[in-house]
């Protein structure tokens, strides 16, 4: 599996190394010259010294070749661009650092679904400590083939229950958020707009789970 990362913050450079660990193909871009040098001289990988967003530069890094795409630079709105690129290209998974939640907005109605906005996990953390409560991280209840999943609805299933779709076997609902609300799916809850359903399922049923919720091109 090839994989582009477009910059060096710490998330960058933590991906970089667990992709390389996973015996993954990796290709890192960082325009700062400085820590491309370090990291060219210290990671398993290919680094390019360049700014990410320059089409020629996603060229020279075989950006039609890629399985997928990460873009986490600093900035949110070269990101979205970055993912703009890729999608022409058509990468076949872009996945998205976005920091400010009006452009998680943009992101999501520009049609792009992996977002990660490390800000919001961390603040909601940090929040549960402060409150005492001692949060178990998802990570450490993800075993073997088990994958969490949350997607938002399309106008496919928009004014249907949950009980209504019919997911893969071995997959299920766990609930859905609404804006600041969350919902438990025993209460079968009738799908709006902007609803983000959370799904329990195994990770080789996740293109599946897609296509029931009639995302049948997922970036």
């Amino acid at each position: 599996m090839r994989v582009i990362i477009v910059g060096a913050g710490s998330l960058g450079i933590q991906l970089t190394k667990n992709m390389i660990e996973q015996g993954r193909e990796v290709i890192l871009i960082e325009k700062d010259e400085a820590i491309a040098k370090e990291l060219a001289e210290t990671l398993d990988c290919t680094v390019i010294n360049a700014e990410g967003t320059r089409p020629d530069i996603l060229e020279k890094a075989d950006l039609s070749n890629a399985d997928a795409i990460v873009a986490c630079t600093s900035n949110d709105q070269n990101n979205i661009l970055i993912g703009l690129i890729a999608r022409d290209a058509k990468v076949g998974k872009i996945i998205l650092k976005i920091d400010d939640k009006q452009f998680m907005d943009v992101a999501n109605k520009l049609g792009f679904y992996y977002m990660i906005n490390p800000s919001s996990i961390s603040s909601r953390y940090i929040s549960d400590v402060i409150r005492g409560i001692n949060t178990i991280e998802l990570s450490n209840l993800v075993r073997s083939n088990v994958r969490f999943m949350g997607v938002i609805i399309t106008e496919d299933v928009i004014n249907m229950k949950l009980s209504e779709i019919s997911l893969p076997e071995d997959s299920a609902f766990i609930g859905l958020y609404r804006k600041n609300e969350f919902i438990l799916a025993e209460k079968d809850p009738k799908l709006r707009e902007k609803d983000e359903v959370i799904i329990v399922t195994n990770a080789d049923l996740i293109k599946d789970v897609h296509e029931a919720l009639g995302r049948k091109n997922e970036n």
